[in-house]
C-alpha cells in the first residue's frame, strides 16, 4: 500500500546566510551546515526536527557553476532582493514511482541526486518551478536504511503543525489521498487577495514559534 508522511520543509533564500538568519529569527534556533548539490549549483543547512523530519535551507551556490538545466526550488526566478520565506515542503513516499503517477497535478519527473553519502529520488519539475506554489509537496524516497534527520544534531526543535492556503485546496487534498499521506497537514483556501503561502508551527527551546507568510 502506497503511504506516504512529511520529510522536509523547505525555505528558499537569495543567499544561505540571509536564509539561515531568517530562521534564526524566527526560532531562536540556528540551522547547522549541510552541504552541496552539485547537480543543482545549490547548498543547505539543516534543522532536525525530528527523526525522521527536518528544516532546509537552501540557496544557490555561488562557488559552484551553473546547472545545465533549471535549478530546483524556483531558486532561478529569486532576485538578490527578495526576502527568505518558507517556499515548499516535501512528502517523503514508500514509493515514489507509484506517488507520482498516483499524483492528480503533476510534480514533475524523477530525478536521482546525491549530497556526500546521501542518495535519494526527488520529483523535480522540469522548468524548476514549485507545484502549485509550493502548496503541493514534491515527493522524495531515500535511497537508505536510516533517515538523514537521524544524523543530525538534536536542537530541540520539532514540527508541531504544517498549515498550506491555496485556492485549489481541494485539488491538493485529493493528491495527498492520492499519495496515502498519512501525517497532519492542514488546507484553506486563503483569505480574499492573500498570496497562497505555507505556515510551520515548531516547537523550540523557547516554546513554540511560528515560521511562514506571518513571521
Amino acid at each position: 500500500m502506497l503511504r506516504s508522511w512529511i520529510d522536509h520543509i523547505t525555505v528558499t533564500a537569495p543567499s544561505l546566510a540571509s536564509g539561515v538568519d531568517y530562521v534564526s529569527r524566527a526560532l531562536g534556533v540556528t540551522p547547522q551546515p549541510g552541504g552541496a548539490h552539485p547537480r543543482m549549483g545549490t547548498h543547505n543547512c539543516l534543522l532536525k526536527l525530528g527523526e525522521t523530519m527536518f528544516l532546509e535551507v537552501i540557496a544557490v551556490d555561488p562557488q559552484a557553476p551553473p546547472p545545465n538545466r533549471p535549478r530546483w526550488f524556483a531558486l532561478d526566478s529569486m532576485t538578490p532582493q527578495q526576502p527568505p520565506r518558507l517556499a515548499m515542503w516535501v512528502a517523503r513516499t514508500s514509493d515514489i514511482h507509484i506517488a507520482v503517477r498516483a499524483s492528480p497535478p503533476a510534480v514533475g519527473v524523477i530525478e536521482p541526486m546525491r549530497r556526500g553519502e546521501l542518495d535519494w529520488l526527488i520529483s523535480i519539475p522540469e522548468d524548476g518551478s514549485l507545484p502549485l506554489d509550493g502548496i503541493a509537496p514534491a515527493l522524495i524516497q531515500w535511497q537508505a536504511e536510516a533517515h538523514p534527520a537521524s544524523r543530525m544534531p538534536d536542537l530541540g526543535c520539532s514540527l508541531l503543525g504544517l498549515h498550506g492556503y491555496h485556492a485549489q485546496a481541494a485539488r491538493i487534498g485529493g493528491m495527498l489521498d492520492a499519495i496515502g499521506f498519512e501525517d497532519g497537514f492542514s488546507l484553506a483556501i486563503p483569505e480574499q487577495g492573500r498570496a497562497p503561502c505555507l505556515i510551520a508551527d515548531i516547537l523550540t527551546p523557547h516554546g513554540p514559534r511560528r515560521l511562514g507568510a506571518e513571521t
